[in-house]
């Protein structure tokens, strides 16, 4: 008889508590991450694939999700059922997240613009109070992102896959004068001088 067993099976019990306490604190952290997102749901489609016994149908879901402090992402998932599909375009979104500096937390810190196929969209940083201009898609990114003033142009396709994915492609573009001035090896006073902005360059 094996003298050893005993500690090896007491070894794996405590391991196996150890997992599961782990689990449990990934499981509470992803939960109150996900109560913390803000989600928006842009759109659904109904799509079919042609089989040898007719034809299957499903539904895709484009979805965006945001944390309201600058990080969002956009995510696809289809299913057969409407919830299962939103469901896996949030799961998607949330593992595609970045995040965008915003001045002052409420808008861009510089005009941008980007391109995803036929699509091209122009952001503009704008002062307090003019709310966000945008339409469709894009509206549903710079809410959940936490932007409160921007003036958007969308122009070329208005596919909102296209329209999306230009806007992240404008948005990953987008710097912070600290950013800048760590890039240029200059001071934040310095990029702000010629910028002729008064802020901190604070993110």
């Amino acid at each position: 008889m094996n003298q050893n067993a005993p500690k090896r099976a007491e070894r794996g019990e405590r391991g196996g508590e150890r997992g599961e306490r782990g689990g449990e604190r990934r499981d509470r952290r992803e939960r109150e991450e996900g109560s913390e997102l803000i989600e928006r749901l842009v759109g659904i489609n109904r799509v079919a694939k042609t089989v040898k016994g007719g034809r299957n149908f499903s539904f895709a879901a484009l979805v965006v999700v945001g944390d309201g402090k600058g990080r969002v992402g956009f995510g696809t998932g289809k299913a057969r059922e409407v919830p299962e599909a939103i469901r896996k375009g949030t799961d998607n979104a949330k593992k595609n997240m970045i995040h965008v500096p915003l001045r002052e937390g409420r808008t861009l810190h510089h005009d941008i613009e980007g391109h995803f196929g036929a699509g091209h969209v122009t952001l503009r940083c704008a002062p307090a109070g003019t709310g966000v201009i945008a339409g469709g898609p894009m509206r549903a990114i710079f809410e959940s992102m936490g932007v409160q003033d921007v003036v958007t142009k969308s122009n070329g396709s208005p596919n909102p896959h296209n329209m999306i994915k230009a806007t992240f492609d404008a948005l990953k573009r987008s710097a912070s004068p600290r950013s800048v001035a760590n890039r240029r090896g200059l001071k934040v006073s310095d990029i702000i001088a010629r910028r002729g902005d008064t802020t901190d360059g604070k993110e």
